[in-house]
């Protein structure tokens, strides 16, 4: 049976260029390990606290957004600490790259790092990409240069067919959802050692030191 890995890959940062920082997470998971009984789980404990189960998206829910705007402060906290443990029993690794907007020009030279900074990891660590038959890396193409920096290195550096496509099915779904997590965890630190991460965060995380021995180590247990 041929070895399948999957890439999900999410992004932090608006189009409009206005946001600080812009944040690329991907998430690996080779398909041979399931996550069925992690997503089983995750559920039940949700539907135990009569809480909705809705996609995660971090941002809605930190601040009562969409879906999350009937819930109040409580009830979210609840939902990103679940969130937070399914991530920590999944067979998962990742990679975060952060980038300071008004280091580059303009969005052209954002994607062109980006695309570098991906073939740079996975030639690192070739060994783990080339022991699968197939990579298919899962991205809604929500951001061109995001689009175009997978294509100038995923299949460049694997020389292998390489397909993009859309989430097919509620476990992929799950998978995008913690890039999406991770996304914001990695984020945090960058704001909390800037000293940009206000009133949102603190009641979330609490401080810098309870973010990085409980939030920040958790997440990073699984960086590649």
């Amino acid at each position: 049976m041929a070895e399948e890995l999957s890439i999900f890959v999410d992004e932090s940062g608006d189009r409009g260029g206005k946001a600080r920082y812009y944040v690329l997470t991907l998430v690996f998971h080779d398909q041979a390990d399931s996550i069925a009984e992690a997503v089983t789980g995750y559920e039940a404990k949700l539907a135990r606290a009569d809480l909705p189960n809705i996609p995660f998206h971090s941002e809605p829910l930190m601040n009562g957004h969409k879906d999350y705007e009937f819930l109040d402060i409580e009830q979210r906290k609840v939902m990103l600490a679940y969130f937070s443990s399914f991530v920590r029993k999944l067979p998962i690794s990742y990679i975060t790259f952060v980038y300071r907007r008004s280091q580059f020009a303009d969005p052209a030279r954002l994607m062109e790092r980006m695309g570098r900074d991906i073939s740079s990891a996975m030639i690192e660590h070739l060994g783990f990409f080339q022991s699968f038959d197939d990579v298919k890396v899962y991205y809604d193409n929500g951001q061109d240069i995001v689009k175009q920096a997978l294509d100038r290195s995923v299949g460049k550096v694997l020389s292998k067919g390489v397909v993009r496509r859309r989430k097919t099915s509620m476990t992929d779904y799950r998978l995008e959802q913690v890039a999406d997590y991770l996304c914001t965890i990695e984020l945090a630190l960058v704001k909390y050692e800037a000293k940009e991460n206000g009133e949102t965060y603190n009641k979330f995380f609490g401080g810098i030191g309870s973010f990085k021995r409980n939030w920040l180590k958790q997440a990073r247990s699984k960086r590649i």
